[in-house]
């Protein structure tokens, strides 16, 4: 039941912003026909009890109505890796500000999974850029994961960005050390210069913190719950 609940949300979501489009508004809009591309990475670091660097990617290439994505993330913690994963999906239009997302994520760390992966990304609101993605891995292990961030000039160049991102669980992963629920939740506030419009470093306040029974097994193995950082780092795209 909880399996079907999670891999439901996007497809609702898709649904909802699929009819609410007017006829004839799911077209090329930015560039017109044409191959078009865009990738966005962030690395950032923190000194905590060690050295810790992340590291996000998020890209695609194609036209305003079929994109291929390209997405990664992960943690390296004293020169380990501690978490490391790698989606590919095909977007489609099916709304002005918003894209299906359908493809196949594989994680590497901190052990080798596959998931089936469906989703929305877009404009929600007051241009918060929003991300819903239901994943199933070939265990039959059911997830979601919910982003959301929004972009506020200060300046023509000083931009601050706050952001959450939300994961959730439909059952126990005990080798992971994840309890089925809402699993953890991550905020951030972000403050980046743009130096130009494709180069900014920036420096970040974040804070985790797990949650539910993810919480619960974290104190039973006498791991601290939640964790804030000053993070440095940089954003480029191309």
């Amino acid at each position: 039941m909880k399996r079907a609940l999670f891999l439901s949300i996007p497809l609702l979501l898709a649904s909802l912003v699929a009819a609410s489009a007017e006829p004839g508004t799911v077209v090329a809009m930015d560039h017109g026909p044409g191959i078009f591309h865009k990738v966005v990475t962030e690395v950032d670091y923190a000194a905590r009890d060690g050295d810790q660097w992340r590291w996000h990617v998020d890209g695609w290439i194609g036209s305003d109505v079929e994109r291929v994505w390209i997405r990664s993330a992960g943690k390296i913690e004293d020169g380990d890796v501690e978490k490391a994963e790698l989606q590919l999906l095909y977007g489609r239009n099916v709304h002005p500000f918003w894209d299906v997302l359908v493809g196949v994520r594989q994680d590497l760390e901190p052990d080798s999974k596959t998931w089936a992966a469906a989703g929305v990304t877009g404009l929600a609101p007051y241009f918060f850029e929003s991300d819903v993605t239901a994943f199933l891995s070939t265990d039959g292990d059911a997830a979601l994961r919910i982003e959301q961030s929004v972009d506020i000039p200060l300046t023509q160049k000083l931009i601050a960005e706050p952001y959450i991102e939300v994961n959730a669980y439909a059952q126990d992963m005990p080798e992971r050390g994840i309890g089925a629920g809402f699993s953890d939740v991550e905020l951030g506030l972000k403050l980046r210069y743009e130096i130009t419009r494709k180069f900014a470093p920036y420096a970040a306040l974040t804070w985790e913190r797990a949650l539910g029974e993810t919480a619960s097994q974290a104190r039973a193995a006498g791991e601290s719950t939640d964790e804030a950082a000053l993070r440095i780092g940089i954003r480029f795209w191309f």
